[in-house]
């Protein structure tokens, strides 16, 4: 039998962001006020401001909530609300994100394969991205690890002919694991 999401209240969206109280739902007793061409009229008691602010022809909106009196402007509530969605959306679009890409070695690997990896890993740079270099031991190999370390060293070498590196996470070994994490220099 199917279960429906919508029955059981799984997947609604959540509200994020900044959350503004307008007119009646403003909880403060005392709020200060700045009318609409952003003079300061002083502290009043909320109803008092939200008889201005109908009398006037605009919405009472609590724009500094956190202050000892809370700050309300006397605005236009749906464009007020709509500028902010405006500026999230924005400020979310130019937000770049950092993806850490992955590049597997071997201590038995041959150069022409290495010579592909360093490309590869040229590329990953050239796009912004961080680098996970990783090496996993096997068999007989778990007893040679510094050909491990001495294998990530040459190819960070490699790489630094082209790109400078800064290195978030220094080369260690976790159990049969070798790995390290670097970035681009800015």
């Amino acid at each position: 039998m199917r279960i429906h999401h919508r029955r059981r209240g799984g997947w609604q969206k959540k509200e994020e962001g900044l959350q503004y109280r307008a007119n009646e739902a403003i909880i403060a007793l005392d709020v200060s006020v700045i009318d609409e061409e952003g003079k300061f009229l002083g502290t009043m008691k909320t109803a008092d401001a939200l008889a201005l602010a109908r009398e006037r022809g605009y919405d009472l909106v609590e724009v500094s909530p956190k202050e000892t009196t809370p700050v309300c402007k006397f605005l236009d509530f749906g464009q007020f609300k709509y500028q902010k969605e405006k500026e999230q959306r924005i400020q979310k679009a130019r937000a770049k994100k950092v993806d850490v890409k992955g590049i597997r070695l071997s201590v038995k690997m041959g150069q022409h394969d290495i010579d592909i990896r360093v490309n590869q890993a040229k590329e990953f740079l050239a796009d912004g991205d961080k680098l996970k270099i990783e090496i996993m031991l096997r068999g007989r190999e778990k007893e040679h690890g510094n050909l491990a370390f001495q294998r990530i060293k040459d190819f960070l070498t490699e790489i630094e002919k082209t790109y400078p590196l800064v290195i978030e996470q220094p080369t260690s070994r976790a159990g049969g694991n070798v790995s390290t994490i670097v970035g681009r220099k800015s």
